[in-house]
């Protein structure tokens, strides 16, 4: 019992540190923005201005969570917050320096690659890419493994992007895909104590259309998730995991190209 009850403070510890990193560096950015305040607004589908604050707010505030979570051994630590830190630098780059490229999907970033020019978007591909071999290598020991685990940590920091399409869908997706994985035991239960609650942080703000999380928090959020899976699952849930992610990565790059010819 005693055991459970440790478990159970460990997840709750997680959420609300996750919780109170986020808010206070959203704050902190809201008073003194890195650079131009203008750098971080955006206009969103339905043409309202809207600030990238919660982006680098939940980015930081997961992996500051997960840095400071109890009982979590170094290799998970270290692993997760990489990935978090990695996805999110790499978001970051693309929010700021791809955001007007109108290509859309991984062919049109990969095409652009093969013809000599790096794009925003094939430096964010690669980079998370190689940010998730590095903690499937940290999270798992046989090398099949390691490689299952660094399609899933990536796969899922694309895929929470690619559903961030409209205020909430993003977080909504890491609350119900990251809220089952508290009951886990584990580093697994810990590690998606700390995406679930940076995505709680932001919610409301995500939902009133205040912020938004731009590429930066949906793969810092998504990486956060892949790792929570990947610990919490052998290798038949890893091959099943990184199939599903496989499916949603093609179907959505068929969407983003169709989207963005139109």
């Amino acid at each position: 019992m005693s055991t459970g009850r440790s478990a159970l403070r460990g997840r709750v510890s997680g959420i609300l540190g996750a919780v109170g990193a986020t808010l206070c560096v959203r704050q902190g950015m809201r008073r003194w923005p890195p650079g131009e305040a203008a750098l971080w607004e955006r206009k969103n589908f339905e043409g309202g201005v809207v600030d990238l604050y919660a982006g680098p707010a939940t980015a930081l505030g997961t992996a500051a969570a997960v840095v400071a979570a109890p009982a979590l051994p170094a290799r998970a630590r270290a692993a997760t917050a990489l990935a978090v830190l990695a996805a999110g630098g790499c978001g970051a780059y693309d929010d700021m320096v791809g955001r007007n490229d109108p290509r859309r999907g991984f062919r049109a970033h990969l095409g652009a690659l093969r013809q000599g020019e790096v794009t925003s978007g094939a430096v964010k591909l690669l980079g998370i890419g190689a940010a998730g071999l590095v903690a499937g290598s940290l999270l798992k020991e046989n090398a099949v493994d390691k490689v299952l685990a660094g399609v899933v940590v990536a796969g899922t920091a694309h895929f929470v992007n690619l559903v961030d399409v409209r205020p909430g869908r993003a977080v909504g997706t890491v609350l119900a895909l990251g809220a089952p994985g508290l009951l886990k035991g584990g580093a697994a239960g810990v590690l998606a104590a700390a995406p679930v609650g940076a995505a709680a942080a932001v919610l409301d703000d995500d939902l009133k259309r205040r912020s938004m999380l731009g590429d930066t928090g949906a793969h810092a959020l998504g990486a956060g998730l892949g790792a929570a899976i990947v610990a919490g699952n052998g290798r038949t849930g890893l091959a099943l995991h990184a199939a599903a992610l496989a499916v949603a990565a093609a179907y959505g790059d068929r969407v983003s190209r169709a989207a963005g010819a139109s």
